[in-house]
């Protein structure tokens, strides 16, 4: 595989970035933090997606990057004679091939699963074939034997036969506790043969008892049949007697009360004849109480037209009396021409005044605070400085002078004490100007005298316009009363016209004493009055007394015709109260007999059904039992074969363990001798994985710190060779991220060197790292930084044109192996 072109697009804090690979040592180099990392992590979620990435789908966009803008990442790369162009963002992908327009694949699950295909890596073997993660050669060196032999099996993929088999093992487990659970839950099969045994018995009993009760109720049956018309006959004809009883008794009863009531109209008809003559002998007197009640009812009228014409003079002085309290008013309330227009105008003048101070306040207030703000944050500032050059000053006088620089980080030595008297010399300064700032702050925390001064004025116009709205809305109150006022004058006006037309209008002549003279007259009448009123009533209800007393004595004698043809139907009926009550025995005693039949048939019917529900759970029960053996001889057969799995697996690690050793080792030589032009021609791991360097055949007792890092860098590229191999794939390309992290400076340049002789077996190695000194003997560098102020990181492209020199001093490879050590 080899890399062409990256491009990164708000993808965390690369907001648009652009690499160009090319063959050779390559380093990407910058502070930690500044996104370095970040473009091995865009050139995985390139080709695997999200799996590949850190952290979730919203953590990948970019926090400053725009509105709606998108995430995007671009890989061009060549693979296996092919040049393949992939483009992902978070809703898509596309995979291009050698330049095609139209992709091969257009969906994330697509894109990635035809990369893998092609890769013929998973996520996790591709990242332990090209890729050595951080401090992972330190790491390595620092592992015993057992944890590096775990180590070799996790990143060439045998640690899954482990899971393999723990998941076997876990299953035979589960198994071993089904077949337990199974076992203790399996019925008895002596319990089980007794209870199908006992159930057959009861069944047969219950269905023995159960035809007996039948025959019973078919007898019952029959009985109640037999003597149920006759019952049913006797039973009409007693309704029918019973009925006939109760027609003759309401007839009676009928009969005595109209006979009453036709006494009662006799009785009223002599009654209304006296009543009549009485009419006849007061008819005279009642004349002059209709002539006196005339004359009465005129003297109301007028009575009534005398009361309303009182009331419409009172209400005519009420009014005059209203529109003179009304002009009173109107007159103390009126308002000189213009004087609203005057108030108003001396509001807006004090506003304009006011709006004046106000901004010359505002404009005193704000450079007020802002000098104020000003000296406080450079106060701040200083004490920081003050406290971050002491810490650096203490530092350093502590180490001495066998310290390193905090800019080159070589020891200060002779340069030590000026270095001190620098620092002394900052905190001075630092410390001046800091007094000076602090100063200046509590000379700004009173307020200045102009801004007091236009404060109280401020405030004093406020006051004045807030008075002068108080007077304009008075006067706006007194114009609005006014015109309301003379809509009343108008109103009330009006009304006194119209009283006064209207008592013009109403009659006179009303005199009380005559009035109550009339009155007192017609009482003296009202008794006889009264009396012929009640007899004139009587008097004409005789004609209808009469035609009520005639349809009574027609209805009485068609009621007493009917009684006498109801008491002969009576006499003719054969009914026998006697045999009733015979015949209810007999019927009684049949519905008994079936009652207890039915009864008895509902018993034996029930036991036959519990009798049926045991042997159907008896043979539930034989049914469970088959079931429970049949299942436990399964998880039995089941549990044999996870235990040969489990061994299985054994047996498949210790073969695999057995050939890991002499393979890494092969290759690990073939990388080794190159590095050395051939002076360590051997590197081999033991029994327990110890990393032993050959010479002449025979193990080095003691290797040097360049040896062993000289050793890892073999094994880790015989590890990651073997995997692409397996895989399908040339080993070409090479990516190391922040391997230097625990090494010296002597010995990171001597990994850099170790690196460069590999130029002719990797295409392209490249180097990530936060170490500046490492440039030397790279062949380009891509400048990493972080700009805090767009917070977006930067990557710059340049050359490395020169080489390491001890590469070219004419010694070979067994010098830089000598180095090395």
């Amino acid at each position: 595989m080899r890399l062409n072109r990256l491009h990164l697009r708000n993808f965390r804090q690369h907001a648009d970035t652009t690499i160009d690979f090319d063959s050779g040592l390559t380093g990407i180099i910058g502070p930690n933090g500044s996104g370095k990392t970040t473009i091995l992590e865009g050139i995985a979620w390139a080709l695997y997606g999200m799996p590949a990435a850190r952290g979730t789908r919203e953590s990948i966009r970019s926090l400053r990057a725009p509105a709606r803008a998108g995430v995007k990442v671009e890989l061009d790369f060549d693979l296996a004679g092919h040049r393949y162009r992939v483009v992902r963002s978070l809703s898509g992908a596309e995979l291009y091939l050698d330049g095609s327009a139209a992709p091969i694949a257009n969906s994330i699950s697509g894109v990635t699963d035809l990369l893998r295909r092609r890769l013929g890596m998973s996520q996790q073997e591709f990242f332990n074939t090209y890729f050595t993660g951080q401090k992972e050669l330190s790491v390595m060196a620092s592992m015993g034997p057992a944890e590096r032999a775990q180590f070799l099996s996790r990143v060439l993929g045998y640690e899954r036969l482990r899971g393999a088999q723990a998941l076997v093992r876990d299953r035979r487990n589960e198994v071993r506790g089904e077949a337990a659970g199974v076992e203790m839950a399996m019925p008895d099969a002596d319990v089980v043969a007794r209870l199908l045994a006992e159930s057959a018995g009861r069944l047969a009993d219950a269905d023995a008892r159960a035809r007996d009760a039948l025959k019973r109720l078919k007898k019952a049956h029959a009985a109640v049949a037999d003597v149920e018309p006759r019952w049913l006959e006797a039973q009409k004809e007693r309704e029918a007697m019973q009925a006939l009883d109760t027609d003759i008794r309401l007839a009676a009863s009928e009969e005595a009360a109209l006979v009453k009531d036709a006494r009662r109209l006799e009785d009223e008809l002599a009654e209304l004849a006296e009543a009549r003559k009485e009419v006849e002998q007061i008819k005279s007197e009642l004349r002059v109480h209709k002539d006196l009640e005339g004359q009465l009812h005129e003297m109301q009228k007028l009575f009534a037209q005398e009361g309303r014409r009182q009331a419409l003079v009172q209400n005519r002085k009420a009014l005059e009396a209203e529109i003179a309290r009304l002009g009173e008013r109107a007159t103390r309330l009126a308002l000189r021409p213009g004087e609203l227009e005057d108030a108003e105008r001396e509001r807006e003048r004090l506003r304009a005044r006011l709006a004046d101070v106000d901004g010359k306040l505002e404009a005193l207030r704000t450079e007020w605070v802002r000098d104020r703000q000003e000296a406080a944050t450079k106060c701040e500032d200083y004490r920081s400085q003050y406290k971050d050059t002491r810490a650096q000053r203490d530092r350093i006088a502590d180490l001495g002078p066998d310290g390193p620089c905090p800019i080159c980080t070589r020891p200060l030595a002779d340069h030590f004490r000026e270095v001190l008297d620098d620092l002394d010399g900052r905190l001075k300064e630092i410390e001046v100007n800091g007094k000076y700032y602090a100063a200046r702050i509590e000379q700004l925390d009173a307020m200045p005298t102009p801004v007091v001064a236009l404060e109280a004025e401020s405030a004093e116009l406020g006051l004045s316009i807030e008075r002068q709205a108080q007077a304009i809305t008075a006067l706006e109150v007194r114009s609005r009363e006014l015109r309301q006022l003379s809509r009343d004058l108008e109103e009330r006006a009006a009304r006194l016209a119209a009283a006064a037309a209207e008592i013009d209008a109403i009659p006179v002549g009303y005199h009380p004493t005559r009035h109550a003279e009339m009155r007192h007259r017609l009482e003296q009448f009202a008794p006889l009055a009264a009396r012929s009123a009640h007899l004139n009533a009587l008097v004409e209800r005789e004609p209808e007394v009469k035609r009520e007393s005639t349809a009574m004595q027609k209805h009485l004698a068609a009621l007493r015709k009917r009684l006498a043809a109801l008491r002969k139907r009576q006499s003719a009926s054969r009914f026998s109260e006697t045999g009733f009550a015979m015949l209810r025995t007999v019927v009684d005693s049949a519905t008994a007999e079936l009652n207890t039949a039915r009864l008895d048939g509902a018993v034996a019917e029930k036991d036959l059904e519990a009798a049926r529900a045991s042997r159907a759970a008896a043979e539930q029960a034989r049914a469970d039992l088959d079931r429970a053996q049949q299942r436990l001889r399964g998880l039995i057969a089941d549990r044999r074969l996870h235990d040969e799995l489990d061994r299985a697996y054994s047996d498949i690690r210790a073969d695999l363990n057995q050939h890991l050793r002499p393979e890494i080792s092969e290759l690990a030589s073939g990388f080794l001798a190159d590095l050395t032009d051939g002076r360590y021609s051997e590197l081999e791991l033991d029994d327990e994985y110890n990393v032993l360097v050959l010479e002449d055949g025979l193990p080095k007792p003691v290797i040097s710190g360049g040896e062993e890092d000289l050793a890892n860098l073999v094994l880790r590229l015989a590890i990651s060779q073997m995997i692409a191999e397996r895989a399908g794939q040339a080993f070409s390309l090479l990516v190391l991220d922040e391997v230097f992290g625990s090494l010296d400076e002597g010995r990171r340049h001597n990994v850099v060197e170790l690196l460069r002789r590999l130029h002719d077996r990797f295409e392209q190695v490249v180097v990530i790292t936060h170490i500046e000194s490492v440039r030397e003997g790279l062949d380009r560098v891509l400048s990493v930084r972080y700009d805090a102020e767009a917070g977006v990181s930067r990557v710059d492209q340049e050359a490395v044109s020169q080489a390491p020199d001890r590469l070219d001093d004419g010694r070979g490879a067994y010098d830089v192996a000598e180095g090395v050590a």
